[in-house]
C-alpha cells in the first residue's frame, strides 16, 4: 500500500507548526505569504487547462455528469447524516471537517494514475477530474455556504468574496493568459510541480499555526482521532461501492466505470487545502484534518482495488463493437491533456 510522500511533507509541516508555530508579526507575514501562494496556485491551475480540451470532453457528457453528481450531490449527503454521530463519535469542529471534505472536488492525478493502472478509461478521468476541479472552484464555495453556514469557523459573505478574490480571478486570470503563459507553463511542469506543492505546505502550517496559538487542538483527542477515521472509511466504501454498481445500473461499460470509480470516489486535497484556508481562517486546522486523513485512506484503498482490476479479463471486442470502442478514445484522445 502507498504512503504518499506528500503526506509525510504534510504532517512533517504540521509537526513544525505545533513546535514553532508563527506568531505576531511573524504570524502576519506567513498569513500574507499563504495568500499570495494561494492565488498562484490557482492561477497555475487555470493556466493549464486548455478551455478547448476541456469543452471537447463534454462530447462523453453522461460520464462527466455521473462523476459531478457523486462528487457534489452523493458525497455531501453522506457527510449531512453523519451529523447524527455528534457529539457521540464526533465533536462538532470534526464533523465541520468531514462536513467540508464532501463538499471538495475530485482529483485529477491520482484518478488518472489508478484509472491507468485498472486498464480504465484514461482520457475519460483526465476530463472529469479536470471537471470537477473547475466546478469546485464555484460549486465548493456555494456548497460550504449552504450546509455550513455561519457555522464554519467563521464563513460568511467576506468568505465568498475571498473565494472569488483569492480562487476564482486568479484562475480565470490564467485561463486569458494561458495563450501567451501556457508553453512556459508546460516546458517547466516539474519545477512548478514543486512550487504548487511548496504553496501547499505554507497554507498548512499558516493553518496549524493559528491553531495552535489559539490552543483548538486541545479539543481533540486519540478516541475522537480513531472514530474520525472509522467514519471516513465508511464513506470512502459506500462511495467505492455506489461508483462501480451505480457505473453498472446506468449501463457503462468496464473502461467508463473504472473511471467513475476512480474519479467519481476521492476529494483533492491540493484544492480542498486553500480553500479550506479562505473558509475557515483560524479554524482551518481542525477543518482539513479530516481531508488529510481521507487523502491517504483513499490512495491505499484505491491502489488495491487498482491492482485487482488490472488482473480482471477483458471483454472480447467482436466487430460490430470496434468502431464504438474507437471513437471513443478518439473523443478521449483530444483531451487526454486536459
Amino acid at each position: 500500500m502507498p504512503i504518499d510522500p506528500f503526506i509525510l511533507l504534510l504532517l512533517g509541516t504540521v509537526g513544525l507548526a505545533a513546535l514553532l508555530p508563527a506568531r505576531g508579526a511573524g504570524a502576519d507575514v506567513a498569513s500574507g505569504a499563504s495568500t499570495a501562494a494561494i492565488a498562484f496556485l490557482f492561477f497555475l491551475y487555470g493556466a493549464r487547462l486548455s478551455t478547448r480540451e476541456a469543452l471537447d470532453g463534454f462530447k462523453h457528457w453522461r460520464l462527466h455528469t455521473t462523476v459531478l453528481a457523486c462528487t457534489f450531490v452523493v458525497f455531501p449527503l453522506l457527510g449531512l447524516a453523519a451529523r447524527g454521530l455528534v457529539p457521540v463519535i464526533l465533536t462538532h469542529p470534526l464533523y465541520q471537517g468531514l462536513l467540508f471534505l464532501t463538499l471538495v472536488p475530485s482529483t485529477v492525478q491520482s484518478s488518472i494514475a489508478f484509472t491507468s493502472i485498472a486498464r480504465g478509461n484514461v482520457p475519460a478521468a483526465i476530463c472529469a477530474g479536470s471537471f470537477s476541479s473547475l466546478a469546485g472552484i464555484v460549486i465548493t464555495p456555494l456548497l460550504a455556504a449552504a450546509l455550513l453556514g455561519s457555522s464554519g469557523g467563521g464563513f460568511s459573505a467576506d468568505s465568498l468574496l475571498k473565494i472569488v478574490l483569492q480562487l476564482l480571478v486568479p484562475f480565470l486570470a490564467g485561463q486569458v493568459l494561458r495563450r501567451w503563459v501556457g508553453g512556459f507553463i508546460t516546458r517547466h511542469k516539474k519545477i512548478l510541480g514543486y512550487v504548487d506543492r511548496g504553496s501547499i505546505l505554507l497554507v498548512v502550517y499558516t493553518a496549524f499555526s493559528e491553531g495552535m496559538v489559539q490552543g483548538i487542538w486541545h479539543q481533540v483527542s486519540a478516541a475522537r482521532l480513531a472514530g474520525l477515521l472509522a467514519v471516513e472509511a465508511v464513506v470512502l466504501a459506500v462511495m467505492l461501492t455506489l461508483t462501480w454498481y451505480g457505473g453498472k445500473a446506468l449501463r457503462f461499460d468496464r473502461e467508463d466505470r473504472i473511471a467513475i470509480q476512480f474519479a467519481g470516489s476521492k476529494k483533492s486535497l491540493a484544492s480542498g487545502l486553500p480553500m479550506a484556508s479562505v473558509l475557515f481562517g483560524a479554524h482551518a486546522s481542525l477543518a482539513v484534518l479530516p481531508l488529510m486523513l481521507f487523502h491517504q485512506m483513499q490512495l491505499m484503498v484505491c491502489a488495491v482495488i487498482a491492482k485487482r482490476r488490472a488482473r480482471d479479463p477483458l471483454p472480447e471486442v467482436t466487430g460490430p463493437a470496434a468502431p464504438t470502442a474507437g471513437s471513443r478514445t478518439a473523443v478521449g484522445t483530444a483531451t487526454r491533456s486536459g
